[in-house]
Order: structure tokens, then C-alpha cells, then sequence
């Protein structure tokens, strides 16, 4: 039986106009008067995870940064960063070519440029960002490093194989066609989702795990029954025990009303 599930939020729950369908709201919030917990599971920073969490009511804990962070409330119960001399090469790399970055510090956004990328990607949350040279930040606590180009995803992937062979020591993915997100190592949503089952005392066979992009890869791993979107990545289809619908058809409650909450109410 199903006693937990762990979502990833943009192309799963939240569309990419960056609006809810309402039965994703229904959905997740008659999971929670059934009593299964609904965990976000996603490579934002926990500042616009929490967001989210708010518009869905959900009281939770929330696995930010690709599992970098897991709060419940002001409780930091697991968090994993990069450490300052590894930060400053990658920082350095991406000036060098010309890379618009994006650095994570104790949850406070940095660029170093006021420009139309970082405009563009705070559409889907609002928060603030802090605008300055990076040479002027003191990088303890880096959550993450997040290498953005809209225009060329081929780049991104090379970007992605690049900073794999370089740093092997660090979790380095593809999360959107445009987004290579650079983490710890342990700052997977796998190892999160493990952190917070074993928190919860939950065995994996209890849990469901859903996602659309390769991040997602290892958290459906990292479940006992794996769902890939139907707008999801071929490679994260071939992972999954199941493909449900697409984003805009509402998958997620479709896969919810296959799997859970009919046995959830036997």
C-alpha cells in the first residue's frame, strides 16, 4: 500500500505557464485528508519550493536543491553544499566561457548580471535575487550552481558531459533542456527521499515516486513504484514502472486514482 508520495513540481504538478489544473489541487489535497503525505521533491531553491507548498496547503517537509536541502517548517533536517574551493572553480569555469550561473547561498539567489535570463527565470516564483561580482561572495553554504542558456540545449548537454568528467565528485544534471544544475554529491533526490523515509520509518515498497526530467531518474529509483509523466524524457520512461498522462491531461491524478487512493480507500 502507497503511503507516501514524492513529486517533482514543474512538469508533473505545476504546468509550464506556471499555473495548477485544478484537479492537481483537488487531488493532492484529498491525498491529505486520506493521511498520505504528499513530499516535494525538486531542483528549485527551498524559497520557491515553498511557495508551492503553499498554494497546494501542504505541510510537509520539502526536498529543495535536488535533494541539497530538506526543511520541515524552519527545520533544517538535511542539507549537503559545495564546498567553498570546488564553488569558485566552477564559478570560474563559467566565466571563462561566458556562462550566465546562478549561485545558491543559504537560500539567497546571486547573478553576477541584471539581465534577461535571470528575468526570465524568476517568472516562475518572483523571489528576489541579489545582483553583484561573484569575486565579492563568500561561498559558504553554496546550495547549488545552476549554468542557464534558453537558446541552445545541445550546449547545455555539453556542458553537462564536460563538468561530469571534470568533477566526478560532484551531482552534476541536466534538469531542463536549458538548466545544468551543479550539486554535492549527496544532493540527489534520492538521496533525500532515503533520508526522509528512513526519518518516517517507511519502507520503499510504500512509496511513489513521479517526475518528467533525467533529475528524476533516481528519485523514481529511489521509490517502490516508479511513474514517469507522459511528457516526460525517454530515458526517464524507460526507468519507470509506469507513464501516465501528459502534464496538460493531468497524469499525476490519474496515476494518484490508479495506484493510491482507490486502495487507499478498500
Amino acid at each position: 500500500m502507497i503511503k507516501m508520495i514524492a513529486t517533482d513540481i514543474d512538469g508533473t504538478i505545476l504546468k509550464y505557464n506556471y499555473e495548477f489544473n485544478q484537479p492537481v489541487i483537488d487531488c493532492i489535497k484529498n491525498l491529505s485528508a486520506h493521511n498520505i503525505p504528499v513530499v516535494l521533491v525538486t531542483g528549485r531553491m527551498h524559497g520557491a519550493a515553498k511557495i508551492v507548498a503553499d498554494k497546494l496547503d501542504l505541510k510537509t517537509p520539502i526536498i529543495s536543491y535536488q535533494g541539497g536541502l530538506i526543511k520541515d517548517g524552519d527545520k533544517v533536517l538535511y542539507e549537503k553544499i559545495i564546498d567553498t574551493a570546488t564553488a569558485k572553480k566552477i564559478i570560474n569555469w563559467g566565466k571563462s566561457n561566458n556562462i550566465h550561473l546562478q549561485v545558491y547561498i543559504n537560500d539567497n539567489l546571486y547573478v553576477e548580471h541584471d539581465n534577461d535570463t535571470i528575468k526570465r527565470y524568476i517568472l516562475q516564483s518572483g523571489l528576489p535575487y541579489i545582483t553583484g561580482s561573484f569575486d565579492n561572495l563568500d561561498l559558504n553554504g553554496v546550495n547549488k550552481i545552476l549554468a542557464i542558456d534558453y537558446n541552445d540545449s545541445e550546449k547545455v548537454s555539453r556542458w553537462v558531459e564536460y563538468l561530469q568528467h571534470e568533477y566526478p565528485d560532484l551531482y552534476i544534471v541536466k534538469s531542463t533542456p536549458y538548466f545544468c544544475e551543479i550539486s554535492n554529491k549527496e544532493a540527489t533526490k534520492a538521496c533525500a527521499l532515503e533520508y526522509l523515509r528512513n526519518h518516517w520509518g517507511l519502507k520503499k515498497e510504500e512509496i511513489m515516486t513521479i517526475g518528467d526530467q533525467n533529475n528524476d531518474i533516481v528519485l523514481l529509483k529511489a521509490g517502490g513504484l516508479a511513474v514517469a509523466m507522459g511528457n516526460a524524457t525517454d530515458e526517464l520512461k524507460a526507468c519507470a514502472d509506469y507513464v501516465t498522462d501528459t502534464i496538460d491531461n493531468d497524469g499525476f491524478v490519474k496515476a494518484v486514482e490508479k495506484f493510491v487512493l482507490v486502495k487507499a480507500t478498500d
